[in-house]
Protein backbone atom coordinates (compact mmCIF):
# COMPACT_ATOMS: atom_id res chain seq x y z
CA UNK A 1 0.00 0.00 0.00
CA UNK A 2 1.37 3.41 -0.96
CA UNK A 3 2.08 6.14 1.60
CA UNK A 4 -0.87 8.19 0.31
CA UNK A 5 -3.21 5.21 0.66
CA UNK A 6 -2.01 4.56 4.20
CA UNK A 7 -2.47 8.22 5.12
CA UNK A 8 -6.01 8.32 3.71
CA UNK A 9 -6.82 5.12 5.61
CA UNK A 10 -5.73 6.64 8.93
CA UNK A 11 -8.94 7.82 10.60
CA UNK A 12 -7.42 10.38 13.00
CA UNK A 13 -5.38 11.96 10.21
CA UNK A 14 -8.26 12.46 7.78
CA UNK A 15 -10.50 13.76 10.58
CA UNK A 16 -7.98 16.38 11.78
CA UNK A 17 -9.46 19.27 9.70
CA UNK A 18 -13.02 18.75 11.00
CA UNK A 19 -12.64 20.71 14.28
CA UNK A 20 -10.91 23.52 12.40
CA UNK A 21 -13.89 23.87 10.04
CA UNK A 22 -16.39 23.59 12.89
CA UNK A 23 -14.65 26.43 14.75
CA UNK A 24 -14.62 28.79 11.77
CA UNK A 25 -11.10 28.14 10.50
CA UNK A 26 -12.07 26.47 7.21
CA UNK A 27 -10.62 29.37 5.25
CA UNK A 28 -7.15 28.05 6.15
CA UNK A 29 -7.70 25.38 3.50
CA UNK A 30 -8.53 27.85 0.73
CA UNK A 31 -11.23 26.80 -1.67
CA UNK A 32 -9.98 23.25 -2.24
CA UNK A 33 -11.64 21.66 0.79
CA UNK A 34 -15.12 21.75 2.31
CA UNK A 35 -16.82 20.31 5.35
CA UNK A 36 -19.83 18.12 4.59
CA UNK A 37 -22.34 17.62 7.40
CA UNK A 38 -24.64 14.71 6.61
CA UNK A 39 -27.09 12.47 8.47
CA UNK A 40 -26.11 8.93 9.42
CA UNK A 41 -28.48 6.57 7.64
CA UNK A 42 -28.74 4.22 10.64
CA UNK A 43 -28.10 6.52 13.61
CA UNK A 44 -29.87 9.65 12.34
CA UNK A 45 -27.05 11.65 13.93
CA UNK A 46 -25.00 14.41 12.32
CA UNK A 47 -21.78 13.13 10.73
CA UNK A 48 -18.88 15.16 9.32
CA UNK A 49 -16.27 14.66 6.63
CA UNK A 50 -13.80 16.99 4.91
CA UNK A 51 -13.67 16.53 1.13
CA UNK A 52 -11.74 18.02 -1.76
CA UNK A 53 -13.70 20.20 -4.17
CA UNK A 54 -13.25 18.64 -7.60
CA UNK A 55 -15.22 21.33 -9.46
CA UNK A 56 -17.24 24.46 -8.74
CA UNK A 57 -20.43 25.43 -10.46
CA UNK A 58 -20.29 28.86 -8.89
CA UNK A 59 -22.04 30.13 -7.02
CA UNK A 60 -24.70 27.47 -6.63
CA UNK A 61 -22.93 24.10 -6.44
CA UNK A 62 -19.71 22.21 -5.82
CA UNK A 63 -18.73 18.72 -6.91
CA UNK A 64 -16.83 16.29 -4.66
CA UNK A 65 -15.45 12.79 -5.23
CA UNK A 66 -15.94 9.68 -3.15
CA UNK A 67 -12.34 8.51 -3.16
CA UNK A 68 -13.24 5.28 -1.35
CA UNK A 69 -15.90 4.54 -3.96
CA UNK A 70 -19.56 3.80 -3.29
CA UNK A 71 -18.75 2.09 0.01
CA UNK A 72 -17.68 5.35 1.72
CA UNK A 73 -20.00 6.04 4.64
CA UNK A 74 -20.58 9.69 3.75
CA UNK A 75 -21.50 8.69 0.19
CA UNK A 76 -23.95 6.04 1.36
CA UNK A 77 -25.45 8.54 3.81
CA UNK A 78 -26.09 11.31 1.24
CA UNK A 79 -27.60 8.78 -1.17
CA UNK A 80 -30.01 7.76 1.61
CA UNK A 81 -30.65 11.35 2.81
CA UNK A 82 -29.65 14.01 0.24
CA UNK A 83 -30.35 16.98 2.56
CA UNK A 84 -27.05 18.09 4.08
CA UNK A 85 -24.96 21.14 4.98
CA UNK A 86 -21.73 22.34 3.37
CA UNK A 87 -19.20 24.64 5.01
CA UNK A 88 -17.02 26.56 2.56
CA UNK A 89 -14.46 28.67 4.39
CA UNK A 90 -16.46 30.15 7.29
CA UNK A 91 -19.90 29.95 5.69
CA UNK A 92 -22.31 27.06 6.31
CA UNK A 93 -24.92 26.42 3.60
CA UNK A 94 -27.91 24.07 3.48
CA UNK A 95 -27.43 21.82 0.45
CA UNK A 96 -28.85 18.90 -1.50
CA UNK A 97 -26.64 16.04 -2.73
CA UNK A 98 -27.08 14.26 -6.07
CA UNK A 99 -24.85 11.58 -7.61
CA UNK A 100 -23.61 12.47 -11.10
CA UNK A 101 -24.33 10.07 -13.95
CA UNK A 102 -21.41 8.37 -15.71
CA UNK A 103 -21.21 10.84 -18.61
CA UNK A 104 -21.19 13.91 -16.42
CA UNK A 105 -18.74 12.26 -14.01
CA UNK A 106 -16.32 11.47 -16.85
CA UNK A 107 -16.54 15.06 -18.13
CA UNK A 108 -15.83 16.54 -14.67
CA UNK A 109 -12.91 14.17 -14.00
CA UNK A 110 -11.39 14.90 -17.43
CA UNK A 111 -11.59 18.62 -16.67
CA UNK A 112 -9.99 18.05 -13.23
CA UNK A 113 -7.18 16.01 -14.84
CA UNK A 114 -6.57 18.84 -17.34
CA UNK A 115 -6.47 21.53 -14.61
CA UNK A 116 -4.43 19.51 -12.08
CA UNK A 117 -2.40 16.89 -14.03
CA UNK A 118 0.12 16.02 -11.30
CA UNK A 119 -2.50 15.87 -8.56
CA UNK A 120 -4.75 13.75 -10.81
CA UNK A 121 -2.00 11.19 -11.49
CA UNK A 122 -1.39 10.69 -7.78
CA UNK A 123 -5.01 10.97 -6.74
CA UNK A 124 -6.44 8.61 -9.36
CA UNK A 125 -3.84 5.94 -8.58
CA UNK A 126 -4.49 6.24 -4.83
CA UNK A 127 -8.27 6.17 -5.22
CA UNK A 128 -8.10 3.16 -7.54
CA UNK A 129 -5.92 1.37 -4.98
CA UNK A 130 -8.31 2.18 -2.13
CA UNK A 131 -11.67 1.69 -3.81
CA UNK A 132 -10.97 -0.72 -6.66
CA UNK A 133 -13.96 0.75 -8.48
CA UNK A 134 -15.11 3.81 -10.40
CA UNK A 135 -15.00 7.05 -8.44
CA UNK A 136 -18.51 8.40 -7.83
CA UNK A 137 -18.96 12.17 -7.93
CA UNK A 138 -21.59 14.09 -5.98
CA UNK A 139 -22.98 17.54 -6.78
CA UNK A 140 -23.77 19.54 -3.65
CA UNK A 141 -26.29 22.21 -4.63
CA UNK A 142 -26.27 25.09 -2.17
CA UNK A 143 -29.88 25.98 -1.39
CA UNK A 144 -29.18 29.53 -0.18
CA UNK A 145 -26.71 30.57 -2.91
CA UNK A 146 -27.71 33.12 -5.52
Amino acid sequence: MSLASRALSTRWLVRTPIPLFRHGWGRLFGGRLLLLEHVGRSSGQARYVVLEVVAREAPTAVIVASGFGPRAQWFRNVVATPACHVTLGRTRHPATAAVLDRGERDRVLADYARRHPRAWRRLSATMAELSGTDIPLVRLTLRDAT
